[in-house]
């Protein structure tokens, strides 16, 4: 699944970053992204529920095709609430209260706490709940809310870049930790290459309770997990679902349509169009996801962090439909073990270097006797990169990475992000009859 700014030809599907709501990591209505639909909080609240560049080249090979047929995209919808609510409790009902029957003759005892196989999911919920935060944002350019989750004792809190930078420069950074307590927090380090950042209490409490990590790397399909965070400002939210799918390429900017194979580069420095796209190798959960869960935690029945929430897949505009940006049952989390990556480089040093592989691609296919592979074709290869240094050319189709398979150039690109900087790889690739494994060690961005 292709996940972007596009239309599908069947039903329309968005992604949103999930913070205003919209497809590209939020912005304040006041000023949406080009790429975002615009989220509806009224109607999103009545629905809540307290539990609920260049041109592109063909490569040369003569055993890959650089026209693959279109797929079904959605576009990714950022999930942090335009600030329009306070961050504390909301002044509106959700739901009434329903009467029973007359004719009940007793009083009906209550049901136990939800389980799926061993997993009292109260339990979990009551463990993380303390490790999951709430964030208002405001500054010039309007405001956000969203959520994070309390990465260490020192009050380090990791979220979504789309939360504190839509607000513009030096934003005023509140976060609500528990039912009551307030603290005022700054910006620590940003990425918005794959849109993480730190923001640190600045004067953090002693009772801090920093969130278990798992391994996102052990999850597989099926698993459950839950979803915690502030959706329309209702901090203290939790949703239950499984992992719908894993390594699923998305991105939450505007790319043009894959007919015009577009090349997608492995350099997030890249600044055109207004900046790198964010592209995510990603968890996909069916465990309601809304704006404002961006920044929370996505964690598995031991009360782990697996991934940090951070866009939904909407129902976009067509002729027949408005634009619409609440659950659809389609939620995508950054995987924690890229979030430790990215996190610990901003802990450290204000900001990320990703890892390199040097190369520009673009979706292609390559011929495996009567199939057609899709993978991701190089367009062009950097010169003294890790990629040159291993002998990769125009007209390559890598089709794997690690032995995961990779179906296009943005999948591609999401997995290389996901990358430490110095990580070595084994690609799989294919050179017009002849197909090998290569390893390479990545190596850190260079500086422009």
């Amino acid at each position: 699944m292709d996940a972007a700014h596009t239309n599908s030809s069947t039903s329309d599907l968005t992604t949103t970053p999930v913070a205003s709501a919209s497809t590209t990591p939020i912005a304040p209505p006041s000023t949406p992204p080009s790429t975002a639909q615009p989220t509806d909080p009224s109607a999103a609240r009545s629905a809540a529920s307290p539990g609920a560049s260049t041109p592109s080249t063909a490569p040369a090979s003569s055993g890959a095709a650089q026209t693959p047929p279109p797929r079904r995209r959605v576009t990714l919808a950022a999930l942090a609430v335009a600030g329009m609510l306070a961050i504390g409790g909301v002044g509106y009902g959700i739901g009434k209260a329903v009467s029973a029957p007359e004719t009940a003759q007793a009083s009906v005892a209550a049901a136990p706490a939800p389980r799926v196989g061993d997993t009292t999911w109260s339990a979990v919920a009551g463990k993380v709940s303390p490790s999951v935060v709430a964030i208002a944002v405001k500054g010039n350019q309007g405001g956000d809310q969203g959520s994070g989750v309390i990465w260490d004792s020192r009050g380090d809190i990791v979220t979504n870049n789309h939360v504190v930078s839509m607000a513009g420069a030096h934003p005023q950074i509140e976060v609500r930790v528990g039912a009551q307590d307030t603290y005022s927090a700054s910006v620590v380090g940003v990425d918005p290459a794959t849109d993480l950042a730190v923001i640190r209490l600045d004067a953090p409490p002693k009772t801090l309770v920093p969130i278990d990590h798992g391994d996102s790397a052990a999850l597989h399909v099926g698993q459950p997990v839950m979803a915690l965070g502030n959706p329309l400002g209702l901090s203290g939210t939790v949703t239950t679902g499984i992992v719908s799918a894993l390594n699923r390429p998305v991105t939450t900017s505007q790319v043009p349509d894959p007919s015009n194979s577009p090349l997608m580069s492995d350099d997030s420095s890249d600044e055109s169009a207004g900046g790198p796209p964010v592209v995510t190798d990603a968890i996909q959960t069916n465990a309601a996801i809304n704006p404002g869960n961006s920044g929370g935690a996505l964690v598995d029945s031991a009360g782990r962090l697996v991934g940090v929430n951070s866009a939904i897949a909407s129902l976009g505009r067509s002729a027949s439909t408005s634009s619409q940006s609440g659950n659809i049952g389609i939620g995508f989390a950054i995987p924690v073990h890229e979030v430790e990556n990215i996190a610990g480089q901003l802990i450290e040093h204000g900001r990320a270097t990703p890892g390199y592989l040097g190369i520009a691609a673009t979706d292609a296919t390559v011929r495996a006797g009567s199939a057609a592979v899709s993978g991701a074709g190089v367009a062009s290869v950097a010169a003294n990169s890790p990629a040159a240094g291993v002998g990769l050319v125009k007209g390559d189709v890598v089709t794997a990475v690690d032995g995961v398979p990779v179906d296009s150039a943005t999948s591609l690109v999401g997995r290389i992000r996901a990358a430490n900087p110095t990580q070595r790889i084994t690609v799989t690739v294919h050179h017009g009859d002849q197909v090998r494994d290569v390893a390479v060690t990545l190596q850190p961005r260079p500086e422009k």
